[in-house]
């Protein structure tokens, strides 16, 4: 072994020993590919578009069995769009057509999952794009009636939306209304069906609003003490500013 290694120290040459010219060629070499690394251009992160999203059908069968496990994935890779490699994308750049078809698309493979509406009333609706926010909250209405009972924390949000971002108190209206007339729940909060009066007010419909916490209290579907006593306080309230 020793003397193996005697052999190799032996054969090994100082570069003094190295050709020059062998050794300008490598300087040379090394020269341009400095250079050419240099003159190139910084590259640019380039933001990509969201694709469509495929059949309902063939999400299934992807799915081997478990949907819900794929929605969650679906749902994780969706929020997670806006930020692609060295660039992140203000959700006002996003298709939002094709958002929306990716979010029912979610809510098909899980029918009970809340968390595609609550993420389009309030995740999607944070962008300076009236039209943008209008696209979701009609998305999260026409979805809310195939299960008004599990379905209404997301147009509940919908209704501050729209009155208090959107300034529209007649869309706002139109969802609180839809609210009231649709979840049946019996331990419902008070509010979610009281929003539709609450709405009225602010819109200066007082007869209104009276009409309806009148028809209300004379339905007799309202049990509870506590909202009996606020309804019956409402109105007092309401009859005594129109007088």
């Amino acid at each position: 072994m020793r003397n193996s290694a005697v052999f190799n120290k032996e054969r090994e040459r100082p570069v003094s020993h190295v050709p020059k010219i062998i050794i300008a060629f490598l300087s040379l070499a090394l020269v341009i590919q400095i250079t050419w690394h240099a003159a190139r251009p910084p590259v640019i992160a380039q933001a990509e578009m969201l694709p469509v999203s495929p059949p309902g059908e063939k999400l299934e069968l992807i799915s081997m069995g478990d949907p819900v496990a794929l929605s969650k994935i679906i749902m994780l890779w969706l929020q997670a769009f806006d930020n692609q490699p060295g660039i992140s994308i203000p959700f006002k750049q996003l298709d939002y057509v094709r958002v929306i078809s990716w979010l029912e698309k979610v809510l098909f493979l899980d029918r009970k999952g809340q968390y595609p509406l609550l993420a389009a009333s309030r995740l999607y609706t944070e962008v300076p794009d009236d039209m943008k926010k209008r696209q979701m909250l009609e998305f999260v209405f026409q979805q809310f009636f195939l299960d008004p009972n599990r379905r209404w924390p997301s147009l509940a949000h919908a209704v501050y939306v729209a009155k208090h971002r959107l300034r529209d108190l007649p869309l706002a209206l139109r969802y609180a209304h839809a609210l009231a007339q649709n979840v049946t729940l019996e331990d419902i909060p008070h509010w979610v069906k009281q929003m539709e009066i609450y709405v009225l007010e602010d819109m200066g419909e007082i007869e209104s609003a009276k009409i309806l916490i009148g028809g209300l209290l004379d339905s007799g579907a309202i049990t509870d003490p506590h909202e009996l006593g606020f309804l019956q306080d409402r109105l007092e309230k309401l009859e005594a500013e129109k007088n």
